[in-house]
């Protein structure tokens, strides 16, 4: 009997999994690994969020089936957040659904929208979901950049003019992961503008919308007038309450996507446990304090990676948004690629990143370094990491880092 599953053949392996298991494997010898390569918050959610969960579940009919597209309540605090947030009126019957995180929401996606032989455009370098979200739902995946420049759209232009079948979706992921860049509404309002004109359909993640710096709030692609006609935008709770395992998230916009979306869904499963759907209305409806206060510190956190590393000799980008930095691996080490510098940093400096090949290709020659540990571990990364260019022949002046 055949092994060759057709969907496991179109999945290379995780790239990224490798740095894992080594991290995991120096962790249990003992070894203090300062990691910076999951983008894993390392801060507890509101207390009131924990607190009604709590209550939420001591009540005896809590425990039962929720409802796949989410709870009422839920979703009108979602439409809300939008209204508060954006400035953009949101339906929480027809174009609202809550999904287990932003991953298994796109997935479904996919899994809805899309037939074998689809072209659908995404980001390279991306989070892996962006691409293989589609590719295991059978579709084609046509690579365009992450930078929104004037290049963006000219590589959309020869997408639609190249490729056969002309394609049909498009995904955005702004601020980006992994690269940490962001656009304006400008950008947006181009983009609706092109997917009317082509007849594509947008799909934007946008998992950091509250992960901002320097004062420039991100945009969503739906302040755009008439983004609802093409667009469905993907939120989560993940990083601005610090609920990553808590798995919430939430598509808005298109009803023609949302009710196809919803639909796979009831299927598939029959939604998150309902005390932490009842929790995550506390967080959206709640004091918002939280959000300026972990959005002030990533902000600390930033300065302080760029500023040590920096003295380090490894100049690092600052990123405007997102929890992560972009960065180019050291001039004089470029040559090993971004697997093997990954692996010898864990190895060599006990600091974990993740290689920018595992989000494809173009992310050859870029590592991504999570904002996961307190300024103190941040220096002390840095001096590591210091130590290890030096052993590896790189001109490092004797100033001290960090």
């Amino acid at each position: 009997m055949s092994e060759e599953f057709y969907r496991m053949k179109r999945l290379p392996p995780y790239v990224i999994a490798e740095v894992n298991a080594m991290r995991a494997q120096a962790r249990a010898g003992g070894e203090d690994i300062i990691d910076l390569g999951m983008g894993n918050p390392d801060l507890p959610p509101p207390e009131h969020v924990i607190a009604k969960l709590v209550e939420v579940a001591q009540k005896p009919d809590a425990h039962g089936y929720s409802q796949s597209k989410g709870i009422p309540g839920l979703r009108r605090a979602q439409a809300n957040y939008y209204g508060r947030r954006f400035g953009v009126d949101v339906d929480p019957e027809t174009e609202v659904v809550v999904t287990m995180g932003s991953k298994e929401g796109l997935a479904s996606l996919a899994t809805a929208i899309t037939a074998p032989g689809d072209v659908v455009l995404a980001p390279n370098p991306s989070y892996p979901i962006h691409t293989f979200g589609f590719i295991i739902a059978g579709a084609t995946i046509r690579a365009v950049p992450t930078t929104p420049d004037d290049a963006y759209f000219e590589s959309l232009e020869r997408a639609m003019a190249f490729t056969v079948p002309r394609p049909s979706i498009l995904v955005v992921n702004y601020p980006s992961n992994p690269t940490a860049e962001a656009v304006d509404l400008a950008f947006y309002e181009r983009l609706v503008a092109w997917a009317k004109a082509n007849q594509v359909w947008i799909i934007s993640d946008l998992a950091y919308s509250e992960l901002y710096y320097d004062g420039n709030p991100t945009p969503s692609i739906l302040q755009v007038p008439g983004a609802k006609d093409v667009a469905i935008e993907f939120t989560s709770l993940s990083k601005t309450y610090s609920m990553a395992g808590w798995r919430i998230g939430f598509a808005v916009g298109n009803k023609t996507l949302i009710a196809a979306m919803s639909r796979v869904k009831s299927y598939l499963d029959y939604g998150a446990f309902t005390p932490i759907q009842a929790a995550a209305c506390a967080a959206l409806n709640g004091p918002q304090d939280i959000v300026e206060k972990n959005r002030q510190l990533y902000h600390k956190r930033r300065d302080v990676l760029v500023e040590s590393f920096g003295r380090a000799w490894w100049d690092i980008p600052s990123p405007r948004a997102s929890m992560f930095a972009w960065a180019p691996l050291p001039p004089a080490l470029a040559h090993l690629g971004s697997l093997e510098f990954s692996k010898q940093m864990l190895t060599h400096a006990k600091v974990a990143v993740a290689p920018g090949v595992g989000y494809g290709e173009n992310g050859e020659g870029y590592v991504r370094i999570a904002l996961v540990e307190n300024e103190q571990r941040l220096r002390q990364a840095a001096r590591n990491v210091r130590k290890y260019l030096q052993s590896m022949g790189v001109n490092v002046p004797t100033t001290k880092a960090g």
